[in-house]
């Protein structure tokens, strides 16, 4: 690690090691093209390989069928809270408020028609996901909204809703991370900055028959139809996000793919854990039914104590282990590029900690 901390934030977070030093071997002169990736044409033929061969390792990575779109956009995730009712709300639709993102895009969702609450974890501080027995949906609903994994509150959904309503879901902090069955989804968009490549990216998933006419007043900018006609270069498109997110994937299938990715995720979620379940000390936050493997959220149960781990965490080469202001406490997002190294020193730190303090 030389002088690299590790750093467990919930976004922009941790890239691999080995994608970092093969862009910086690349920084002023990519393939012999004499500049930079930031510095080329996104139309000239160099790039057109870049993009192009990023397209076709997403698909193959997360088994993309043929009949959907992968889509290279801006304006982060926050801008398909509105892309997506936008374009996809005919009559009506149902949405899962799990946590403060599925709230925020419920709340700009019923700017533009008849939203339903499908079901919620609000009252209960978003610890957990509701059932299947516990969502009330719509027989004609146009879709179903949810967010995969709630990264404030730690919480992740262990299933796929049973519905006659197409699925949007917000990947942003779980994509990547395993396996996913994309025919189970209409359409899937993720935030790049946790799983993927730095911030500025949004990649959206959409199926063919979904690609419609948006409401009359939608901007050409925020109608999906104009992207899948511009194939992502309507306008310039993010060019250096989507470079270290071709490098990312490129790493991925260099350790085995989703599969073996969601390995090591596994390990790492069940080292930290492990170790809070028999801690006295600490408390997990999220039920165990509906823990997240990317984002752990925990506490003593004292703000002070709290406040003094994170200081001493600082000190001791971690960062951005404090939790969100909306919950306090302590949050560790073991995104991908943690290294299991990171895991196992971070539940060390814990347990000092735990021994001087408890």
């Amino acid at each position: 690690m030389g002088n690299r901390i590790y750093n467990f934030s919930a976004g922009p977070s941790m890239l691999p090691l080995e994608v970092l030093n093969r862009a910086a071997a690349e920084m002023t002169n990519y393939n012999g093209s004499g500049m930079s990736v930031m510095e080329m044409s996104h139309r000239s033929k160099v790039y057109d390989e870049i993009i192009t061969g990023a397209e076709a390792l997403l698909r193959r990575i997360m088994g993309i069928p043929d009949n959907y779109h992968v889509l290279f956009l801006q304006g982060g995730a926050s801008t398909q809270f509105a892309m997506v009712p936008m374009n996809l709300l005919k009559t009506k639709a149902d949405y899962v408020v799990t946590g403060s993102f599925a709230k925020k895009a419920w709340e700009e969702a019923k700017r533009y028609g008849d939203i339903r609450v499908a079901g919620s974890s609000q009252e209960e501080h978003f610890s957990r996901i509701p059932t299947q027995s516990e969502l009330t949906l719509s027989d004609d609903a146009d879709y179903l909204y949810l967010c995969s994994n709630n990264t404030i509150y730690g919480t992740a959904w262990g299933y796929i809703p049973e519905t006659n309503a197409p699925i949007v879901a917000d990947m942003s902090s779980n994509i990547l991370s395993a396996p996913v069955d994309v025919t189970k989804y209409g359409l899937i968009f993720a935030g790049a900055q946790k799983n993927m490549a730095p911030a500025g990216l949004t990649v959206v998933i959409i199926r063919e028959d979904l690609v419609s006419e948006p409401m009359s007043f939608t901007p050409t900018m925020l109608a999906y139809k104009t992207h899948v006609k511009g194939k992502s270069m309507y306008n310039t498109p993010p060019t250096y996000p989507i470079y270290i997110m071709k490098l990312v994937l490129e790493w991925l299938e260099s350790i085995g793919g989703l599969e073996g990715m969601e390995k090591i995720n596994l390990k790492k979620s069940a080292m930290l854990y492990d170790y809070l379940d028999s801690s006295s000390f600490y408390k997990a936050v999220a039920a165990k039914d509906s823990r997240s493997i990317m984002n752990v959220t925990f506490r003593t149960g004292d703000e002070e104590l709290d406040a003094k781990f994170v200081k001493e965490s600082v000190a001791a080469g971690f960062s951005n282990l404090k939790g969100h202001r909306e919950t306090g406490g302590m949050r560790a997002s073991i995104y991908n590029a943690v290294p299991v190294e990171g895991v196992e020193a971070l539940v060390e730190f814990m347990a000092k900690f735990e021994k001087e303090n408890g």
